[in-house]
């Protein structure tokens, strides 16, 4: 019984300091999300428009949150968690929503965020279930997931020379 209590103080203490969890819903991978730790889960908002994509986390779905250190950015916790969509406008969704606004960076709605939230998103709570995941012994690395946002082009040939002459100014 104590083990569980401290896995549990582990996982709020450290989802609690960290800015994003990494979230890996079933056959999806881990994607970074911001969050808040609210009433023992954390809370995340999106799949609505200028919002984070939350694909694979649908109500009842087990996913597995890593999260990390926010001084290091490596990583301290691993746990399962089930996630829960709250209703609209209710008890549990307004009191989540209302934690979730204050730390929403940019909205580009100000206070009629929540009115948007409740028409166009998807509010969760990632519950934790079960013991912790052991941490692996590799580093999981990954290459980035495909976006049309790349733009990976060669250099250009005279960007070493000029490289070099801003060196020997220097």
């Amino acid at each position: 019984m104590t083990r569980a209590l401290l896995d549990r103080a582990l996982v709020e203490e450290a989802t609690k300091k960290s800015g994003l969890i990494w979230v890996a819903g079933p056959g999806v991978p881990a994607r970074a999300l911001w969050h808040v730790w609210h009433e023992g889960a954390a809370c995340v908002v999106g799949d609505g428009p200028g919002e984070q994509p939350l694909p694979g986390l649908a109500d009842g779905a087990v996913a597995e949150v890593t999260v990390r250190s926010k001084d290091k950015g490596g990583r301290l916790v691993t746990w399962s968690a089930r996630a829960v969509e709250l209703a609209p406008e209710s008890e549990a969704w307004q009191a989540a929503v209302a934690e979730l606004k204050g730390k929403r960076l940019n909205a580009p709605d100000g206070e009629a965020m929540t009115e948007r939230w409740a028409r166009e998103c998807r509010v969760l709570r990632l519950e934790p279930t079960g013991p912790l995941t052991p941490l692996p012994d590799t580093s999981l690395a990954r290459p980035p997931l495909p976006t049309p946002a790349t733009t990976r082009h060669p250099a250009p040939p005279a960007l070493p020379r000029l490289l070099a002459k801003r060196r020997r100014r220097g």
